[in-house]
């Protein structure tokens, strides 16, 4: 919120009324010209973000050359707790403007009035499950093609998903199961899922970089939660990815940018939230955050035509996820303690 300051000739003008009240004979106050005086003009603009979030060097000078601000980025947790601290800081915000509200969320923020204006949205992407190829070749398991083998027992400990409470691929997964399961059978798809040994990471990044085998982490589990564009960025030596998405049962997820309310600078995050959507910042995406741009047209990197699929069936677009979001997060809560 932009602090209110007092013109230094307040004093003096209000002397001058009391004087003209009690004298009747002054014709007059102090003078005027120094009635007024102008902000200074900002020069930073902040943007929070999930914490997956990603800019390069280069597309923050190119935005700071082309404004004339200085881009400050603040990363505040996954979806669910980055919407989460705006809500409770929306009266004296911690940023100009957001990134990385997804269609999960959106609705906790509308409804909290963090936003000024609408939404944005920027990119989207498959929520799904990902396995890694070498380790189910490896064991000579066949690897899952459908979230409903999750269960099985052949599958038991070897899945990592995240926290729908705080982490937006969570929710997305947590809706497409309602989405695929329905009101009567997701809850007890979800309990199988917790007596099969599946892990719940607290969200993406330590899901993906640290518990899943088929990346960077070596972790101990070959199935995760991630993103349909996921085998893309895992390309081994022989050309061929290491992993690959499992097409069915994914959630199309959007993420959004905003100006927030009680922005000390909406001007900068209305001109930030419009860089977004410019060519640089598109395209960019998805080497730098495995996502879809929402542009279209945008070239997309070679390799993603082989190793990037989109789902030709995503689940969960019927349902009314802002109405039913408190009893599912209350459901899951109660399986899994």
């Amino acid at each position: 919120m932009q602090k209110s300051f007092i013109p230094k000739n307040a004093y003096r003008l209000v002397a001058g009324i009391a004087a003209l009240v009690v004298g009747l004979g002054l014709t007059g106050c102090a003078s005027s010209q120094n009635s007024t005086e102008g902000t200074p003009a900002a020069t930073e603009v902040v943007l929070a973000t999930h914490d997956s979030f990603a800019m390069s060097d280069e597309l923050i000078a190119e935005f700071e050359q082309s404004s004339g601000l200085k881009l400050t980025l603040i990363k505040a947790g996954d979806a669910g707790e980055l919407t989460n601290k705006l809500t409770l800081t929306k009266d004296a915000p911690i940023a100009d403007a957001v990134f990385g509200i997804d269609n999960t969320f959106a609705g906790v923020a509308e409804e909290a009035g963090v936003l000024d204006g609408n939404l944005t949205a920027i990119s989207f992407g498959d929520v799904c499950l990902n396995y890694d190829k070498a380790w189910f070749a490896n064991k000579g398991l066949a690897a899952p093609t459908s979230i409903k083998q999750l269960t099985d027992a052949k599958y038991k400990g070897l899945t990592v998903l995240t926290n729908p409470t705080t982490s937006s691929p969570g929710l997305s997964f947590l809706a497409a199961t309602v989405s695929v399961f329905g009101e009567s059978g997701w809850k007890d798809y979800w309990r199988a899922l917790k007596s099969n040994g599946v892990k719940i990471a607290g969200g993406w990044e330590d899901a993906y970089f640290t518990d899943f085998s088929g990346s960077s982490g070596k972790g101990n589990y070959p199935i995760v939660l991630s993103y349909s564009s996921s085998p893309a960025f895992e390309i081994r030596e022989n050309g061929e990815s290491g992993t690959a998405s499992i097409l069915d049962g994914c959630f199309r997820q959007t993420e959004f940018a905003g100006v927030l309310k009680n922005a000390k600078n909406p001007a900068g995050a209305k001109a930030l939230v419009e860089f977004m959507l410019g060519s640089s910042f598109q395209s960019a995406l998805p080497t730098s955050m495995y996502v879809y741009p929402i542009v279209e047209g945008t070239k997309l990197p070679d390799d993603w035509q082989k190793w990037a699929t989109l789902t030709s069936t995503p689940v969960g677009q019927e349902l009314d996820i802002n109405r039913d979001r408190s009893n599912w997060l209350t459901a899951w809560s109660e399986i899994f303690g």
